[in-house]
């Protein structure tokens, strides 16, 4: 209960800050960036690639999590595994508050560019207005929330969890290409700054190797079955075994 609690805390924090810098964001002129002079721009009809690539990520690394209590293998902790991820995220998040309210960049996404009757927000009425931070509208058509990337801090954070804790090569290698090709969809898409993408990738490796650090390692599932004490079946089975076992030798031997 306590880590659902501090999840869904640790998002409506950030997205309640997402959605104040949304408040002083000034839409200007898109800046110089190198990303969006080698990489062609997908135009706003194709702006779901990079976000099917995020979904798929997402929702892979869930249903990885929780396989555990489909298939009754019980090879991983699945809830000391995601108050990891809860406590990589908590701390990249809040970095990220800092750094997107420290600088206000003008955003290069359709919506946040001039023009766009979205790319401010008018002083709101009243103070619940920002509390409910118009959810979900406020998510997804914040401006001004640039540095550094969210989509890649969730990615990044997932795909190492995984490389850390799952079992199959092949799995760990199509999901490191995939963030890899998110992060070029993601400046193609012109939903961030190649800055952005970049510090995100830097950023996140080296905030989940420390505080992986600071963390207890996960106990050893393989191991940890050994030491269960047996049931009465159990036990019960394992006795038969062994007056079996000593019935088995040579018939000299039972007088």
């Amino acid at each position: 209960m306590s880590f659902y609690i501090g999840r869904e805390a640790s998002k409506y924090i950030h997205g309640f800050a997402a959605r104040g810098v949304h408040y002083i964001h000034r839409p200007g002129r898109t800046l110089q960036d190198v990303g969006f002079f080698l990489l062609p721009e997908l135009g706003q009809d194709k702006g779901y690639i990079s976000e099917t690539v995020f979904t798929t990520l997402f929702l892979s690394f869930v249903l990885w999590t929780f396989h555990p209590f489909i298939f009754k293998i019980k090879k991983i902790y699945t809830v000391l595994i995601w108050c990891r991820v809860l406590a990589f995220l908590a701390a990249c998040q809040f970095l990220r508050i800092i750094t997107f309210y420290s600088t206000q960049l003008p955003g290069p996404n359709y919506h946040c560019r001039e023009g766009s009757k979205l790319a401010t927000l008018p002083p709101p009425n009243s103070v619940l207005e920002v509390l409910l931070i118009n959810f979900p509208w406020g998510m997804l058509y914040g401006c001004g929330d640039l540095i550094f990337s969210s989509h890649m801090i969730f990615s990044l954070i997932f795909v190492r969890t995984y490389h850390k804790y799952g079992a199959r090569r092949f799995i760990k290698l199509c999901a490191w290409l995939a963030v890899i090709a998110q992060s070029f969809l993601i400046v193609a898409s012109r939903k961030h700054y190649t800055v952005d993408v970049v510090v995100a990738w830097y950023t996140v490796n080296l905030v989940v190797f420390f505080v992986d650090k600071q963390l207890p390692e996960l106990p050893d599932r393989t191991s940890a079955a050994l030491i269960l004490p047996l049931s009465k079946d159990s036990k019960a089975k394992e006795e038969n075994h062994k007056f079996l076992n000593a019935n088995s030798g040579d018939p000299a031997e039972w007088v």
